[in-house]
Parts: structure tokens; sequence; C-alpha cells
């Protein structure tokens, strides 16, 4: 569904931004945003043809001065300089061009950042031939099928080539993508001297400087290690050295039991290895919706050779060396005692992602980092030590810690993209999907269930939850993998969709469907009328969809088809109860 909103005076926009020839007030159609994040009321044209723009959630004051940085530049080499090439730099940037801008992208290390280089593309090869060996090394399963399969194995260094050569692949499309249309690709580490003025270079070398309208941090995160943990790169390991795949253990210990974690719990078992998870928490994948925790655990980690440790701090790691072991030492997380000591054959740091923002300047603008993190409002606009708005400055990704994600990233650089070209834009984070590559995946989008409850407690609504097994699934049966459920938080009264959970075969596809509802802001008595092909996995979340129980007052908030449809059966209706329709009465 569109939601229409109405606009009034405040910040002027040029009109050859936009397509208006309606007179003032102006509509505009928005989709996939919340109306809280605007606080928007009327837009009109003044007499001098501007329109003027006025917004009541931008509470925040733009810096007036520079302070002792210098005055912001008269003229621009760019008007638009993205520091970072990850996913998010790159999808600001393409968007940029697609807008017309003349755009800068400062790289101090490779296209593609984290995610193409050393984390999701890297990763997804490691799972896809996870998958496939899991497949294989299950008798049961190519059994079922009627198949007769010889033993599987593997080449260790067949499957690390795999994994980098898709990596190098992807890194070169970002790469000439960028180049076809027109992006200077810039080398160097940047850093911002000023307002509006960036320097870069490579070490050793004399730095260049380049000025720009507008400026988007984008430079993402790394590892985060915890003191205590000493990382040698070989047998005590972070993300980075795992997915390289130098040598896969008899026995390893992962610390974390999150996205990443059990990721490569997947991989390392289904190549042969023993998994011991340490997790601070009182138990595993706590950031999960905990009914499809408690379900994950019981197919992904139960049945596999993994056990666990919970509430526990790994407080000490040391590397193997000498022939001795890695050492592991766990401490109670409450009563910070000692707990146990493992001695295992490697270890890997999966304890979540720190921002990568030492080094750019920040101080130079008066900006003071939070754990790291850039402060930014709703629109990714860089905030100052003082509580004011950096004019023309904005950080996107992980840099500014909103959703780690690198989808996240792109959809943020767009809509910065979006504000500087005319167009006011928030990205609503509770539409952002998010997924976990395991056999079967896990996704999500929106709130879990205690974090809906906790928000109806607080807002004065109540909340529903309907689910459907995989079980029921043709297609899902077909491939032998009924193993699943997807679960639907809703508000009855309305039929909003408050978070949507999946655990599954293809969970990670599936999901779209449900993040698109939210983003355009689709009710349940909308979307249970939409058509699935059959047989597909996608008729689990029609089924989802379909068994939600809605008010009737909810139909009042559906689109007015779907409205005038209600009317004309109850017309039908009406009419069939005086038989004004005879031989209609079925």
């Amino acid at each position: 569904m569109h939601s229409t909103l109405s606009f009034s005076q405040a910040t002027t926009v040029p009109t050859t931004n936009y397509a208006f020839h309606s007179q003032s007030p102006i509509n505009l159609r928005f989709c996939g945003l919340r109306r809280e994040a605007f606080g928007i009321s009327i837009l009109t044209r003044s007499s001098s043809g501007r329109v003027r723009l006025s917004t009541r959630g931008r509470s925040k004051r733009t810096s007036a001065s520079t302070g002792n940085n210098g005055t912001p530049p008269k003229s621009f080499d760019y008007d638009l300089i993205i520091i970072g090439a990850g996913v998010g730099g790159h999808g600001a940037a393409l968007h940029a061009v697609e807008k017309g801008l003349k755009t800068a992208i400062i790289e101090g290390d490779v296209v593609g950042g984290t995610c193409v280089n050393r984390g999701c593309v890297p990763s997804k090869a490691l799972l896809a031939v996870s998958g496939r060996m899991r497949e294989l090394q299950s008798e049961h399963h190519m059994k079922a099928l009627g198949l007769q399969v010889s033993a599987a194995g593997y080449d260790r260094q067949g499957v690390a080539d795999h994994a980098n050569n898709l990596a190098s692949k992807i890194r070169s499309n970002l790469t000439n993508s960028m180049k076809a249309l027109g992006v200077d690709i810039l080398t160097g580490f940047g850093t911002i001297v000023g307002p509006q003025k960036v320097k870069y270079g490579k070490v050793g070398f004399t730095d260049n400087v380049v000025t720009a309208k507008d400026i988007i941090i984008a430079t993402g995160s790394v590892p985060f290690v915890p003191k205590g943990i000493e990382v040698d790169g070989k047998t005590v390991i972070t993300s980075d050295h795992a997915l390289k795949l130098e040598f896969v253990p008899d026995w390893i210990a992962i610390v974390g039991s999150g996205y990443i974690g059990l990721e490569f719990s997947d991989v390392y078992t289904a190549l042969g290895s023993e998994v011991t998870f340490i997790e601070a928490l009182d138990q595993l994948m706590p950031g999960f919706d905990p009914e499809i925790s408690k379900l994950a655990q019981r197919v992904l980690i139960n049945p596999r050779k993994i056990d666990y440790h919970t509430g526990v701090f790994a407080t000490k790691i040391t590397p193997a060396r000498d022939g001795k072991p890695v050492i592991v030492e766990l401490t109670d997380a409450k009563t910070k005692e000692h707990k146990d000591t493992l001695e295992v054959d490697a270890a890997l740091i999966a304890t979540g992602r720190a921002p990568f923002t030492y080094g750019l300047g920040l101080e130079n603008i008066n900006v003071v980092t939070q754990r790291g993190f850039v402060p930014v409002d709703e629109r990714m606009r860089v905030i100052d030590a003082n509580g004011n708005l950096v004019p023309h400055l904005y950080c996107i990704g992980d840099a500014n810690g909103k959703m780690m994600l690198a989808h996240a990233a792109s959809a943020q650089g767009i809509s910065v993209v979006e504000q500087v070209t005319g167009r006011d834009h928030v990205l609503n984070h509770l539409s952002v999907p998010a997924a976990c590559f395991t056999h079967p995946e896990i996704s999500m989008v929106g709130l879990t269930e205690p974090q809906a409850r906790e928000k109806a407690e607080k807002e004065g609504f109540e909340i529903s939850v309907a689910k459907t097994s995989f079980k029921a699934n043709t297609k899902a049966l077909a491939e032998n993998e009924g193993e699943g459920l997807a679960k639907l938080i809703y508000r009855p009264d309305n039929g909003e969709i408050l978070g949507v959970h999946i655990f599954g075969l293809h969970a990670a596809d599936l999901i779209h469907e449900a993040s698109n509802a939210v983003a355009l802001g689709t009710r349940i008595q909308d979307i249970r009328f939409a058509v699935h092909a059959h047989p597909t996995l996608s008729e689990v979340l029609d089924e989802l969809f379909k068994s939600a129980k809605v008010s009737f007052g909810s139909f009042l908030h559906c689109s007015q088809e779907l409205l005038n449809f209600y009317l004309l059966r109850f017309c039908d209706y009406v009419l069939i109860r005086h038989k004004l329709l005879p031989g209609l009465e079925s």
C-alpha cells in the first residue's frame, strides 16, 4: 500500500530536481517509508518557483560555523565522494551516477570491502560446498530419494580456491561496473581534513586533496577480538583467516554463536571437524527469535558433532605452539570465576565486528565516535560532539552501527543519494531482511516475538502469532526437506506485519516477500490474496498469511480495490438474504 503525505514550508529545493506540474499544495506518494520517520506536513511552491519542504522530524540543528577547520570550498572537484568501496559505497556510487552526480570513491584496500573479500561472498562459496557434502554424506537422505552414492570426499585446496575465485570474480565485476559508469576510483586511505574536503594517498607517497559537495563515509568494519585472546592467524583465527581454509582442524572451538559462528560450524562439521561453541549468554543463538533458536538448535546443533558451553567468557586463548594445543580459559559470565579449560586444535573468534573508523580525521570536524561508531541521525547525517548536524557529511553501513549488514549499507547509501539529489528519504530498517546460510537456512525481518510483545505493551495494542510448517509443503517434501517453520507476528486489529521468521529450505530467498510487504506497508488482508505458483516453497508464506486471524475492522485498512471487493460481496449477501438475487444462494 502507498501512503499519501503532504509537505509544507522549511528547507528549499530547486524544482529542477522534480517533475512538479501541479499547483500547491503538492501531494507526493511514498513507498516503504514509515510516517513517523518523516514528520512532514506540506510541500508548497513559493512565488519564485522554488519548492519549500518542511519536516517536523528534523529537530537537530546544522552546524553553522566551521570552527578552526577552515571554510568550505566555493567550487568542488566532485558532487559526491565516498570513502570506502565496499557493498555500501558501491551501491551509493552507482545510484549517484544514475542521478547525474560526478562521483569518486576512495579505497585503501581492495574494491568490495569485507563482504566481497572477507565476508558474505567467500563464506557462501564454502557453505555451498558444505551443503553438497552434507547431502552426499546423509545416507538416509540419499536412500529416501532412491540414490546410491559412494563415500564423498573433498580437496581442501580446491574448496579454498572456489571461495577465493568467487571473491576475485565479484570484486572484478564491482570494479568494472563503476569504471564503466564513470565513477573515479581513487586509491589510498581517505581522511577528512575539513568541511567538504578529503585527502587520500598511499603510505610513503604525497597525499592528494579533493573536494566534494557531499561526502559519504562507508569504511565498514573489522572482526572484533576481545581482550585476552591472542590471534596468530593460524590456530587462533578470525573469520578473515577462516575463509582462506588453510587447514581443517579435527576440533575447533568457536567463540560466539551468532550468524558468523553458526555458518562456520556448518562448514567445519560438514568437512569433518568437531565443534565446541563458547557463548557468553545463557542460550545459543541469542540474536534470533527464541522459538526459531530452539528449533535451529534441535536441527543444526544437537545431531551434529557439536557441543557447547553457555554463560561463559573465553577470557584467555593461547595459540598452539611448541607442540602444545590451543588453550582456552573459560570464566563464568556471572561469578567471574574460572570454570573450565579446553585444549583444542584451533579457535575461531566469532564475537562480532567493530567499526573501522580510526584515522578518518573526524576530529577535524568535531565528531566524536561512540564505541568506534560514527553518530548519525535517521537520515545517516553525521552528528558532531555538540549534537549538531555536520553539513554535507553522511555515514553508512557498519561504520554507523545501525544495522551491520552489507545490503543495509547499500540501502542506506541509496537513501543518502536520494537526499542529496533533492528527494527526502528515510530507510525503514525494520523492513531490511537478514539471513543465516546454514543448512537449512534461517531468515527474518522485523521484530522477534519478545520485541513485538514489549512494543505492544508500551503502545497499548495486542499481537498475534501465526505459524506454518514446511512438513505441509509439497515442494519441501519432494526435496525430502520437510524440517522447517515459518512464523508471523502481527497486529490482529489492523493487519500490520511486525515480524516474520523462517527456518527451513531456502529461507533466505523466501523472506523477501515478507520484507517487501513490510517495506511497502502491505497489510495481511491485502497480501493474503496474492497468488503463488504450485508447487513451490513460496506457498509456505502463502499459508502463513492466510492462517493469520485479523478482525473485520482491519479490512478497512486494505487497498481500495480489495475494499470494493468486500463491499460488493456484502451487497451480494444483503441481496441474497432478501431474495433479490435468486439462484445465487450457493
